[in-house]
């Protein structure tokens, strides 16, 4: 695919009229997600998604669960559980709790004001309703100009880029998908902190099917369920 032709798909995702709100309300039949986790081509753990709708709210809850080990024995492990609260498709709050190889991150963060209020482990204080949350489940992330991490309120202010369209395959199913990559634009965070993760969305419904990145080995995302 020629540079331009990509750069005009990726405007055109960028200009089209639909908010992050009306993106909410595009993954209306959703229920359930889940996603094998994968590092250095080995199966370590899992990423699931539940969708629970009562009286015009929607509660998207999320948990990680992945054990890194060697000969049997456990050398990390890591847990998260978190929840999104949405109402008309706007996110009112969210909560999340971390277990990191023993270290302990949270967020709480709600809207007020038209703003959040974000308490976290690694940030307190304020963000704009067009910053999203990093649980990527969301295509709207490809047009927001930072996003908060689920795990401890950190802003990370990004840069989006458009790779292509790409086809996957994997357990047996084939996706024709839309490949972006993630990147901080803060040159001066350290490189254990930087962003820079490629993310495929599937094309006609925007569902997330794959995310990789590099952090001390090479991690997969890789779609299992989707109901």
């Amino acid at each position: 695919m020629s540079r331009i032709y990509k750069n005009i798909i990726f405007l055109l995702l960028l200009i089209l009229p639909i908010t992050a709100n009306a993106h909410v309300l595009h993954y209306d039949k959703l229920n359930r997600i889940e996603f094998d986790i994968y590092r250095n081509n080995k199966h370590i753990g899992k990423h699931i998604f539940s969708f629970n709708r009562s009286n015009g709210e929607l509660a998207v809850k999320s948990e990680i669960n992945f054990k890194i080990k060697k000969l049997g024995v456990v050398l990390y492990k890591y847990h998260v559980k978190g929840t999104e609260f949405y109402k008309d498709g706007e996110l009112i709050k969210f909560n999340s709790k971390t277990n990191q190889n023993g270290k302990e991150k949270y967020v709480n963060m709600k809207l007020k004001n038209n703003e959040y209020i974000i308490d976290g482990s690694s940030y307190k204080g304020n963000a704009p309703t067009d910053y999203l949350l990093g649980t990527w489940w969301n295509h709207s992330i490809v047009k927001a100009p930072a996003q908060i991490s689920a795990v401890s309120g950190r802003i990370i202010q990004q840069k989006v880029t458009f790779i292509g369209k790409e086809v996957i395959t994997f357990q047996d199913k084939t996706y024709n998908t839309l490949h972006f990559n993630f990147s901080s634009t803060d040159e001066k965070l350290s490189k254990d902190k930087k962003l820079n993760t490629d993310v495929w969305y599937d094309e006609k419904s925007l569902n997330w099917v794959k995310a990789s990145f590099k952090k001390k080995g090479n991690w997969v995302y890789k779609l299992v369920t989707l109901e």
